[in-house]
């Protein structure tokens, strides 16, 4: 049990650590609206051109080059300059709220919204960071999962997509985050030289997005109406210029990786080694214990653009998985990169229980940081899979503290529950992890939805975070806020 002396709001209290506390006063703000259900056919037949794209051929860099002419198209007509860069210079320092992944529209997305409201009060923006809309990225579902929730944040909101925008063809993106109606004519180059099997797939089953409906222009045109509020986005990815950093945004698209003409921009505004720069990316290039460097079509990839000296990059951030990871990676020259996943900021709880031990060059366990704890994460899927697999009568259960202590003991890692009495695992706990660990928390592929409705929380703890990020001309500092609901 937690010392006596323990503040409510302290790691060391119950309350503080998030299993007692009551449904906060966000319930007040939810819509009378159910929670996001994923296991509805509606929402897997939505969902659909994920698994279309892997099986028959991904569009999306095809796509992404139609939308950005249309953005070049508009920009040339309205006298702007180039559409990518969004200048915020002539501010000195720079404040700014980040966060990943949000838009379920549910108790999981509005538990965020009172920890947000006490963090970016001196904040000059926010970026959402991948998947803005779920399930589909539908143009007609902007009001209730992104207007009404952030209607309260008087400075501009910018976006870069994920996957999930991308299965309405990025309509609701492009529509309601840089205001373009129409995309131009893509050449589809990505089917070229397929079998003619995976042709007749893709056209059969390719989802084509909504079109906007008729109160969707007066939707646009009224929320956010304020001139502090208007971000001048114009495309899906982008640099933010700031006096001490430079923000580099980039689309990831379906699969995770950029189309040949975003990755010769990524390079080009990379170049500059008097820029400190920090990387926002649908797909993290550090996850779960894993290394993904980030592809770009014709070769080459997001990670070796970072690495380079010459580019001046401190952070590389990315969305997509639900959860807060950092991997501060000492490479070989000495400097040290932070590479943070910070995708927990509405949708469903990726866990973090089932990430091995940390190794890998320049990181390992010791550096590594996650939220929730490991042991919290087994401890939450527990009681989820005891309410579904034996009815809640505690058969697979485990404490928090029983957690930590059997994850310390299988990945030799120490204990994160620290200055408490060591904890005894009873043999029943033992049994119960032993058989839930390896029990998936998640899935790729056609079985994600799947296991999204099982374990989509809609109450506390919900272990939701978000980033605050402050830059001075001599540093820059990354903050990872919780919100447990």
């Amino acid at each position: 049990m937690p010392p006596p002396s323990a503040a409510p709001n302290s790691r060391e209290s119950l309350q503080g650590a998030g299993w007692t506390c009551s449904p906060g006063r966000f319930r007040a703000f939810i819509p009378d609206k159910p929670p996001l259900s994923w296991l509805q056919p509606r929402m897997l037949w939505e969902a659909r051109n994920d698994t279309v794209a892997r099986v028959a051929g991904d569009p999306v860099d095809d796509l992404r080059r139609a939308w950005m002419c249309a953005a070049w198209t508009a920009a040339e007509r309205a006298g702007a300059q180039d559409p990518r860069l969004i200048d915020r210079t002539g501010e000195a320092d720079v404040s700014f709220m980040v966060l990943g992944d949000p838009g379920e529209g549910d108790a999981s997305q509005w538990a965020t919204i009172p920890p947000l409201e006490a963090t970016w009060d001196g904040t000059d923006f926010m970026v959402i960071m991948s998947d803005v809309i779920y399930p589909a990225g539908n143009v007609n579902e902007y009001a209730d999962k992104f207007y009404r929730p952030y209607r309260d944040y008087s400075a501009p909101i910018y976006g870069i997509p994920g996957n999930h925008d991308w299965y309405a063809e990025l309509r609701g993106f492009m529509y309601h985050m840089c205001g373009l109606d129409e995309m131009g004519a893509p050449e589809f180059t990505f089917n070229r030289g397929q079998p003619s099997w995976k042709r007749a797939v893709h056209r059969l089953l390719w989802r084509r997005p909504e079109p906007p409906g008729p109160e969707e222009a007066s939707v646009r045109a009224s929320w956010r109406s304020l001139p502090s509020q208007r971000s001048g986005q114009r495309t899906p990815y982008w640099t933010i210029e700031t006096d001490p950093v430079r923000i580099v945004g980039i689309d990831t698209g379906i699969l995770g990786g950029l189309d040949r003409e975003q990755g010769e921009w990524l390079r080009e505004v990379s170049r500059d080694p008097s820029r400190a720069k920090i990387l926002l990316t649908g797909k993290p290039l550090y996850v779960d214990g894993k290394y993904n460097p980030g592809p770009i079509e014709g070769g080459g990839t997001v990670d070796e653009i970072v690495r380079d000296p010459d580019s001046g990059y401190l952070a590389a951030i990315g969305g997509d998985i639900h959860n807060y990871q950092r991997y501060p990676v000492k490479l070989d020259d000495g400097r040290t990169l932070q590479y943070v996943v910070a995708g927990g900021g509405g949708a469903f709880m990726h866990p973090t229980h089932d990430i091995p031990r940390v190794r890998l060059p320049g990181v390992d366990e010791d550096a590594f940081l996650c939220y929730p704890r490991r042991g919290d994460s087994l401890a939450l899927f527990s009681r989820l899979y005891d309410r579904k697999l034996a009815f809640g009568r505690g058969y697979f259960e485990i404490s928090p503290d029983e957690a930590a202590a059997y994850l310390s003991e299988r990945l030799d890692i120490e204990p994160v529950r620290r200055g408490r009495d060591e904890v005894v695992l009873s043999d029943r706990a033992r049994r119960a992890a032993e058989r839930l660990v390896p029990l998936p928390g998640r899935a790729h592929g056609p079985l994600h939805p799947l296991l999204a409705l099982w374990f989509d929380v809609n109450e506390p703890p919900m272990f939701k975070s978000f980033l605050r990020m402050d830059a001075s001309t001599d540093r820059v500092r990354i903050r990872c806020f919780a919100a447990t609901g």
